[in-house]
């Protein structure tokens, strides 16, 4: 904020409204995004603390009201995405992309206080903002995080490889799949009873059953879309192309999603897996090649 106080003093110009304006917008948008997901919230903490938010939210759009004397709509098209990722992905990573969009606003904020001193106080509310969400949520699926994680990485590593040795070893996309399909069945299984014992033996609150359903849905879901390819196209190279770029989508994806929720760092993670995923392919893809060269079995 020292840095606000030495700017040269501006005076609400057009260029000064325009800013206030989407301040203004920003802050009436996402008084309703908290609100609403104040009312999908059962816990009574987390309840309280986003009214606390939403209210603030408010009265900042009010501020800037005062000052611009003008009315401003929400995007209700925010509130609507925002809601759904919360409702989907999870509360925790909902409030951690909005964090990201008030770490930009209080850049405006900066740029406002010389010629409104309140934009201060409203920037340290926002920041205050920030350290409540991070401290927010004790949200269930990220207590199984682990399980999720070991899920993906069976079905990345493992069947990525086992489908490329499927491709030069059969080379006949039905056979491939249908192969695929019950190597990835006993996979699902496996992670699932793993999860299960794992958990059954471990300490601490977390239930076996919601261990299997997380890491088993996980790991099966992630299999049907790596062999899903094969399916439709008949090219077997094509679908092995396509097959990696799958699971360079769901490494991405999970990368991206990690890396928001528990502020892990997505270029590594997403380096890592796509090395390690891929790499496993590419071994077992000429491991294939050396099985029809030396043992000679053409299906």
């Amino acid at each position: 904020m020292a840095e606000c106080l030495n700017m040269e003093s501006n005076t609400l110009n057009r260029d000064n409204k325009r800013r206030l304006l989407a301040s203004q917008r920003s802050e009436i948008t996402e008084h309703l995004i908290y609100e609403k997901l104040s009312h999908c919230t059962k816990d009574p903490h987390n309840r309280e603390v986003l009214e606390r938010i939403s209210a603030d939210e408010l009265r900042h759009y009010k501020l800037w009201e005062t000052h611009t004397t003008t009315e401003v709509k929400p995007s209700k098209l925010k509130v609507w995405i925002y809601y759904v990722i919360a409702r989907v992905l999870g509360l925790t990573f909902g409030l951690r992309l909005m964090e990201k969009g008030e770490s930009r606003a209080q850049v405006d904020y900066c740029k406002m206080v010389d010629f409104i001193p309140a934009a201060e106080d409203i920037s340290k509310e926002e920041y205050e903002h920030e350290k409540q969400l991070l401290d927010l949520i004790d949200e269930e699926r990220l207590k199984y995080t682990s399980e999720i994680v070991r899920g993906l990485n069976v079905a990345l590593v493992e069947l990525t490889g086992t489908i490329a040795g499927f491709t030069l070893a059969f080379k006949n996309a039905g056979i491939i799949a249908m192969a695929a399909i019950i190597a990835g069945v006993a996979m699902t299984l496996s992670v699932a009873s793993t999860e299960y014992l794992a958990t059954k033996t471990g300490e601490g609150v977390r239930s076996p059953l919601k261990a299997v359903i997380y890491g088993g849905i996980a790991n099966l879901l992630t299999v049907l879309f790596l062999i899903f390819p094969y399916w439709v196209f008949t090219d077997i190279y094509y679908s092995l192309g396509f097959m990696a770029f799958n699971a360079i989508v769901v490494i991405a994806a999970f990368s991206f999603y990690i890396s928001v929720a528990k502020e892990i760092s997505f270029k590594i993670r997403f380096i890592e897996m796509t090395l390690i995923s891929l790499g496993i392919a590419g071994l077992t893809f000429a491991i294939g090649i050396l099985v029809r060269m030396y043992l000679h079995i053409e299906i």
